[in-house]
């Protein structure tokens, strides 16, 4: 006659049964819910060129807010270095580069840039101006020390054209490689007058006396902006784009001192 099994021992290997599905359901339910949670918190890094900073900064912070709170990771510097960065694979989801030309050297790697923005350079001095400029030729003068750009990125290129369309000679103290070392070196007196685009000095506020010249308003550089196409999140990629595109993007870009699209 076999052995009987207690009544007990039924119970008590059901019960624990029972807790072990449950703990399982519990299990697979903490695990989808923090994957939930992971995607909830998926992440943009946006690379984007130096003279882009007050614009991007403003407009990453409204996406964040219209998009569930998600992270924008912003990464601004030379066009030249972003395109560098991103050749050598770094992560980027977005990039905007301040002219075509940078652009155009990420060939496959970015889908579909489109033109969102133009900019234009003018003159900067300390507050006041006081070494009394008035055009373009004065940043050449005898006792003014002017810097620019250098021409690897898209506002040396810009100064380059100007100089060859006027004919003038600038002659700068220090050439840099960002727009905001520009700008930076006038702000701390480091130099008298510099060339920077209009967006940067709007952006400077007091800090700098701007001085437009029609030579300089003649060069314009057209901002481009894509999705990197192996950018893990492309479907929020994409939605970056299109605000910053969109009517409510151009007024923040506007604003910042951008020129329409062409």
């Amino acid at each position: 006659m076999g052995r009987r099994r207690s009544t007990t021992s039924v119970r008590l290997s059901e019960s624990l049964g029972v807790v072990f599905a449950a703990a399982l359901v519990l299990a697979g339910c903490s695990t989808s819910g923090t994957e939930g949670a992971q995607d909830d918190k998926a992440g943009l890094t946006v690379f984007a060129a130096a003279s882009l900073k007050n614009s991007f900064t403003a407009l990453a912070d409204e996406f964040s807010e219209t998009h569930g709170g998600v992270d924008v990771s912003l990464n601004f510097d030379g066009s030249q270095a972003l395109v560098t960065q991103i050749e050598q694979g770094a992560d980027a989801d977005v990039v905007a580069t301040a002219d075509e030309k940078s652009m155009a050297k990420l060939g496959e790697k970015v889908a579909d840039p489109q033109i969102f923005a133009t900019n234009v350079l003018t003159i900067v001095t300390a507050p006041g101006n006081p070494k009394n400029i008035r055009t373009l030729a004065d940043v050449t003068k005898d006792g003014v020390t002017t810097v620019i750009c250098s021409v690897s990125v898209p506002c040396g290129s810009a100064a380059a054209l100007v100089e060859k369309n006027t004919g003038i000679d600038i002659k700068p103290r220090s050439e840099e490689t960002a727009v905001t070392g520009v700008l930076g070196k006038v702000q701390t007196g480091q130099a008298d007058a510099g060339l920077v685009y209009v967006t940067d000095a709007v952006g400077a506020g007091d800090s700098v006396t701007t001085v437009a010249d029609p030579a300089l308003a003649a060069v314009v550089n057209a901002y481009p902006i894509g999705t990197v196409a192996e950018s893990e999140n492309a479907p929020l990629a994409q939605q970056f784009v299109e605000m910053v595109t969109s009517a409510q993007g151009v007024a923040v870009l506007k604003r910042m001192g951008f020129g329409p699209a062409t």
